[in-house]
Protein backbone atom coordinates (compact mmCIF):
# COMPACT_ATOMS: atom_id res chain seq x y z
CA UNK A 1 0.00 0.00 0.00
CA UNK A 2 1.08 3.28 -1.05
CA UNK A 3 1.88 6.46 1.99
CA UNK A 4 -0.66 8.62 -0.19
CA UNK A 5 -2.70 8.32 -3.44
CA UNK A 6 -4.26 11.54 -3.84
CA UNK A 7 -2.17 14.60 -4.15
CA UNK A 8 -2.50 18.50 -4.65
CA UNK A 9 -0.41 20.69 -5.44
CA UNK A 10 -0.33 24.51 -4.82
CA UNK A 11 1.65 26.31 -7.17
CA UNK A 12 2.48 25.19 -10.62
CA UNK A 13 5.95 27.52 -11.44
CA UNK A 14 9.24 25.92 -12.22
CA UNK A 15 9.27 23.88 -8.71
CA UNK A 16 5.50 22.73 -8.59
CA UNK A 17 5.35 21.75 -12.41
CA UNK A 18 7.97 19.92 -11.45
CA UNK A 19 6.71 18.32 -8.16
CA UNK A 20 3.28 17.57 -9.81
CA UNK A 21 4.81 15.77 -12.74
CA UNK A 22 6.87 13.43 -10.38
CA UNK A 23 4.01 12.44 -8.47
CA UNK A 24 1.93 12.06 -11.79
CA UNK A 25 4.58 10.05 -13.15
CA UNK A 26 4.68 7.51 -10.33
CA UNK A 27 0.94 6.93 -10.65
CA UNK A 28 -0.55 9.19 -8.25
CA UNK A 29 -3.91 10.83 -8.79
CA UNK A 30 -2.63 14.87 -8.88
CA UNK A 31 -4.46 17.80 -8.72
CA UNK A 32 -2.96 21.22 -9.15
CA UNK A 33 -3.69 24.46 -8.20
CA UNK A 34 -2.73 28.20 -9.48
CA UNK A 35 -3.85 31.36 -8.83
CA UNK A 36 -5.51 32.19 -11.77
CA UNK A 37 -6.09 30.66 -15.48
CA UNK A 38 -3.29 32.29 -17.34
CA UNK A 39 -0.62 30.86 -14.52
CA UNK A 40 -2.72 27.63 -15.05
CA UNK A 41 -2.31 27.36 -18.37
CA UNK A 42 1.53 28.45 -17.93
CA UNK A 43 1.97 25.75 -15.45
CA UNK A 44 0.31 23.10 -17.61
CA UNK A 45 2.17 23.78 -20.47
CA UNK A 46 5.58 23.81 -18.25
CA UNK A 47 4.44 19.92 -17.53
CA UNK A 48 3.98 19.30 -20.78
CA UNK A 49 6.90 20.54 -22.04
CA UNK A 50 9.06 18.69 -19.68
CA UNK A 51 7.09 15.74 -20.37
CA UNK A 52 7.57 15.68 -23.96
CA UNK A 53 11.45 16.42 -23.15
CA UNK A 54 11.95 13.28 -21.44
CA UNK A 55 10.14 11.39 -24.17
CA UNK A 56 12.61 12.97 -26.76
CA UNK A 57 15.22 11.78 -24.51
CA UNK A 58 14.21 8.44 -24.47
CA UNK A 59 13.45 8.88 -20.56
CA UNK A 60 9.75 8.84 -20.72
CA UNK A 61 7.49 6.39 -23.35
CA UNK A 62 4.79 7.90 -25.13
CA UNK A 63 2.57 5.62 -23.46
CA UNK A 64 4.15 7.06 -19.77
CA UNK A 65 3.52 10.45 -21.01
CA UNK A 66 -0.01 10.13 -22.00
CA UNK A 67 -0.21 8.46 -18.76
CA UNK A 68 1.01 11.22 -16.58
CA UNK A 69 -1.14 14.07 -18.44
CA UNK A 70 -4.42 11.67 -17.90
CA UNK A 71 -3.53 11.44 -13.84
CA UNK A 72 -3.17 15.70 -13.83
CA UNK A 73 -6.14 17.78 -12.95
CA UNK A 74 -5.58 21.07 -12.84
CA UNK A 75 -7.78 24.15 -11.03
CA UNK A 76 -8.01 27.69 -10.02
CA UNK A 77 -9.93 27.40 -6.64
CA UNK A 78 -8.21 25.28 -3.77
CA UNK A 79 -11.93 23.75 -3.00
CA UNK A 80 -10.85 21.40 -5.28
CA UNK A 81 -8.42 20.14 -2.87
CA UNK A 82 -10.76 19.22 -0.52
CA UNK A 83 -10.26 15.13 -0.97
CA UNK A 84 -6.63 15.14 -1.18
CA UNK A 85 -4.44 12.63 1.53
CA UNK A 86 -1.15 15.41 0.99
CA UNK A 87 -0.44 18.66 -0.44
CA UNK A 88 2.44 19.80 -1.27
CA UNK A 89 2.82 23.68 -1.43
CA UNK A 90 4.95 25.50 -3.66
CA UNK A 91 4.26 29.34 -4.30
CA UNK A 92 6.50 31.88 -4.09
CA UNK A 93 9.38 31.49 -1.16
CA UNK A 94 7.80 34.67 0.70
CA UNK A 95 6.32 33.91 4.78
CA UNK A 96 3.26 35.82 4.12
CA UNK A 97 2.13 34.11 0.75
CA UNK A 98 3.07 30.61 2.45
CA UNK A 99 0.84 31.50 5.43
CA UNK A 100 -2.19 32.27 3.45
CA UNK A 101 -2.38 29.17 1.61
CA UNK A 102 -1.51 27.09 4.62
CA UNK A 103 -4.71 29.13 6.59
CA UNK A 104 -7.15 27.92 3.16
CA UNK A 105 -5.96 24.25 3.13
CA UNK A 106 -6.89 24.14 7.01
CA UNK A 107 -10.26 25.16 6.00
CA UNK A 108 -10.38 22.87 2.73
CA UNK A 109 -9.11 19.67 3.54
CA UNK A 110 -11.54 17.19 4.59
CA UNK A 111 -9.74 14.13 6.28
CA UNK A 112 -8.53 14.90 9.10
CA UNK A 113 -5.27 12.61 9.19
CA UNK A 114 -4.20 14.74 5.60
CA UNK A 115 -0.74 15.54 5.26
CA UNK A 116 0.08 19.28 4.42
CA UNK A 117 3.64 19.77 3.45
CA UNK A 118 6.07 22.81 2.49
CA UNK A 119 8.54 23.06 -0.33
CA UNK A 120 10.24 25.88 1.13
CA UNK A 121 13.92 26.22 0.66
CA UNK A 122 14.26 28.23 3.87
CA UNK A 123 11.53 29.28 6.09
CA UNK A 124 10.95 27.29 8.99
CA UNK A 125 8.35 25.40 9.09
CA UNK A 126 7.19 25.38 12.21
CA UNK A 127 6.08 29.57 11.16
CA UNK A 128 3.85 28.01 8.78
CA UNK A 129 2.49 25.01 10.70
CA UNK A 130 0.64 27.26 13.81
CA UNK A 131 -1.66 29.31 11.61
CA UNK A 132 -3.21 25.86 11.52
CA UNK A 133 -5.14 23.88 13.44
CA UNK A 134 -3.58 20.48 12.62
CA UNK A 135 0.07 21.71 13.68
CA UNK A 136 0.89 17.71 14.10
CA UNK A 137 0.45 17.10 10.31
CA UNK A 138 2.57 19.69 8.58
CA UNK A 139 6.10 18.80 7.34
CA UNK A 140 8.51 20.34 5.39
CA UNK A 141 9.45 18.09 1.99
CA UNK A 142 11.92 20.07 -0.01
CA UNK A 143 12.68 19.04 -3.52
CA UNK A 144 15.51 20.28 -5.58
CA UNK A 145 15.44 21.97 -9.64
CA UNK A 146 14.69 20.25 -11.77
CA UNK A 147 12.35 17.96 -9.65
CA UNK A 148 12.35 15.23 -12.29
CA UNK A 149 16.07 15.03 -12.37
CA UNK A 150 17.38 15.50 -8.77
CA UNK A 151 16.97 12.75 -6.69
CA UNK A 152 17.14 14.26 -3.33
CA UNK A 153 14.05 15.61 -1.03
CA UNK A 154 15.39 16.89 2.20
CA UNK A 155 12.24 16.27 5.25
CA UNK A 156 12.23 18.66 8.15
CA UNK A 157 9.63 17.85 11.01
CA UNK A 158 8.90 20.21 13.24
CA UNK A 159 9.39 19.90 17.07
CA UNK A 160 5.21 19.23 16.50
CA UNK A 161 5.14 17.02 13.75
CA UNK A 162 3.81 13.75 14.39
CA UNK A 163 6.47 11.10 14.10
CA UNK A 164 4.01 9.16 12.13
CA UNK A 165 3.92 12.05 9.52
CA UNK A 166 7.37 12.10 9.44
CA UNK A 167 7.65 8.44 8.37
CA UNK A 168 4.77 8.56 5.90
CA UNK A 169 6.21 11.17 4.40
CA UNK A 170 9.69 9.68 4.09
CA UNK A 171 8.12 6.44 2.55
CA UNK A 172 6.27 8.13 0.15
CA UNK A 173 9.35 9.99 -1.17
CA UNK A 174 11.31 6.69 -1.23
CA UNK A 175 9.42 4.29 -2.41
CA UNK A 176 6.49 6.01 -4.71
CA UNK A 177 9.06 8.61 -5.65
CA UNK A 178 12.03 6.60 -6.00
CA UNK A 179 13.94 9.72 -4.19
CA UNK A 180 17.33 9.67 -1.40
CA UNK A 181 15.87 11.75 1.88
CA UNK A 182 18.18 13.45 4.07
CA UNK A 183 16.53 14.79 7.81
CA UNK A 184 17.43 18.35 8.62
CA UNK A 185 15.73 20.07 11.92
CA UNK A 186 13.96 23.17 11.11
CA UNK A 187 16.18 25.46 10.75
CA UNK A 188 16.49 28.05 8.39
CA UNK A 189 18.39 26.70 5.37
CA UNK A 190 18.24 22.92 5.92
CA UNK A 191 21.02 20.85 5.32
CA UNK A 192 21.80 22.05 1.56
CA UNK A 193 21.03 25.67 1.54
CA UNK A 194 22.62 26.40 5.28
CA UNK A 195 25.43 25.02 2.97
CA UNK A 196 25.39 26.49 -0.54
CA UNK A 197 23.72 30.10 0.41
CA UNK A 198 26.89 31.28 1.41
CA UNK A 199 28.91 29.89 -1.09
CA UNK A 200 26.65 31.62 -3.74
CA UNK A 201 27.05 34.71 -1.76
CA UNK A 202 30.47 34.42 -1.98
CA UNK A 203 30.44 34.91 -5.72
CA UNK A 204 28.53 37.91 -5.77
CA UNK A 205 30.54 39.71 -3.44
CA UNK A 206 33.43 37.98 -5.49
CA UNK A 207 32.19 40.08 -9.12
CA UNK A 208 31.08 43.15 -7.24
CA UNK A 209 34.34 44.12 -5.58
CA UNK A 210 36.26 43.62 -8.91
CA UNK A 211 37.98 40.40 -7.79
CA UNK A 212 37.27 38.23 -10.88
CA UNK A 213 34.78 38.35 -13.66
CA UNK A 214 31.77 36.12 -13.81
CA UNK A 215 32.91 34.12 -16.57
CA UNK A 216 36.28 33.71 -14.26
CA UNK A 217 34.74 33.07 -11.02
CA UNK A 218 32.14 30.27 -12.36
CA UNK A 219 35.15 28.64 -14.48
CA UNK A 220 37.40 28.63 -11.12
CA UNK A 221 34.52 26.45 -9.77
CA UNK A 222 33.90 24.24 -12.43
CA UNK A 223 37.11 23.54 -13.90
CA UNK A 224 39.21 23.99 -10.36
CA UNK A 225 36.45 22.22 -7.98
CA UNK A 226 34.55 20.06 -10.29
CA UNK A 227 31.21 21.69 -9.46
CA UNK A 228 28.45 21.32 -12.58
CA UNK A 229 28.04 24.63 -12.56
CA UNK A 230 29.39 27.85 -11.21
CA UNK A 231 28.29 29.44 -8.43
CA UNK A 232 26.73 32.70 -10.80
CA UNK A 233 24.98 30.60 -13.33
CA UNK A 234 23.57 28.56 -10.42
CA UNK A 235 21.81 31.36 -9.38
CA UNK A 236 20.75 32.69 -12.52
CA UNK A 237 19.22 28.66 -13.04
CA UNK A 238 17.34 29.54 -9.60
CA UNK A 239 16.60 33.09 -9.89
CA UNK A 240 18.21 36.12 -8.31
CA UNK A 241 14.70 36.77 -6.94
CA UNK A 242 14.24 33.66 -4.91
CA UNK A 243 18.17 33.54 -3.72
CA UNK A 244 17.46 37.09 -2.02
CA UNK A 245 14.49 35.95 -0.25
CA UNK A 246 15.97 32.41 0.58
CA UNK A 247 19.08 34.38 1.66
CA UNK A 248 17.00 37.12 4.02
CA UNK A 249 14.95 34.57 5.55
CA UNK A 250 18.28 32.50 6.78
CA UNK A 251 19.67 36.19 7.58
CA UNK A 252 16.31 36.89 9.43
CA UNK A 253 16.89 33.41 11.60
CA UNK A 254 20.63 33.97 12.39
CA UNK A 255 21.97 37.34 12.00
CA UNK A 256 25.02 36.37 10.53
CA UNK A 257 26.87 38.48 7.49
CA UNK A 258 27.43 35.60 5.44
CA UNK A 259 23.67 35.29 5.08
CA UNK A 260 23.31 38.98 4.19
CA UNK A 261 22.14 39.29 0.28
CA UNK A 262 25.02 41.54 -0.99
CA UNK A 263 24.10 44.80 -2.24
CA UNK A 264 24.60 43.96 -5.87
CA UNK A 265 22.30 41.26 -5.53
CA UNK A 266 19.42 43.10 -4.38
CA UNK A 267 20.24 45.61 -7.04
CA UNK A 268 19.41 43.08 -9.78
CA UNK A 269 16.48 42.00 -8.43
CA UNK A 270 15.19 45.92 -8.14
CA UNK A 271 15.90 46.23 -11.75
CA UNK A 272 13.87 42.72 -12.57
CA UNK A 273 17.22 40.96 -13.89
CA UNK A 274 16.35 38.18 -12.27
CA UNK A 275 18.35 35.32 -14.62
CA UNK A 276 16.90 32.78 -16.96
CA UNK A 277 12.97 33.11 -16.32
CA UNK A 278 13.65 36.78 -17.26
CA UNK A 279 16.37 36.54 -19.96
CA UNK A 280 18.95 38.30 -17.92
CA UNK A 281 21.16 37.94 -14.93
CA UNK A 282 24.74 37.80 -14.45
CA UNK A 283 24.35 36.43 -17.81
CA UNK A 284 22.41 37.46 -20.73
CA UNK A 285 20.37 34.59 -22.30
CA UNK A 286 18.48 36.79 -24.72
CA UNK A 287 20.30 35.36 -27.94
CA UNK A 288 20.10 31.80 -26.83
CA UNK A 289 23.28 31.35 -25.87
CA UNK A 290 24.37 33.14 -22.22
CA UNK A 291 27.07 35.49 -22.07
CA UNK A 292 28.25 38.01 -19.23
CA UNK A 293 25.77 40.40 -18.69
Amino acid sequence: MRAFDRVGVVGCGLMGAGIAEVCARAGLDVKVVEADEPALAAGRKRVVASLDRGRRGGKVTEADRAAAIQRLDFHTDIAALADRDLVIEAVAERQEVKRAVFRALDGVLADPEAVIASNTSSIPIIELAMVMHRPHQVVGVHFFNPVPVQRLIEIIPTQLTADAVTERVAAFSTDTLGKTVVRARDRAGFVVNALLVPYLLSGVRMLESGIASAEDIDNGMVLGCAHPMGPLRLLDLIGLDTARSIAESMYEEYKEPLYAPPPLLRRMVAAGTLGRKTGRGFYDYAKGSATPS
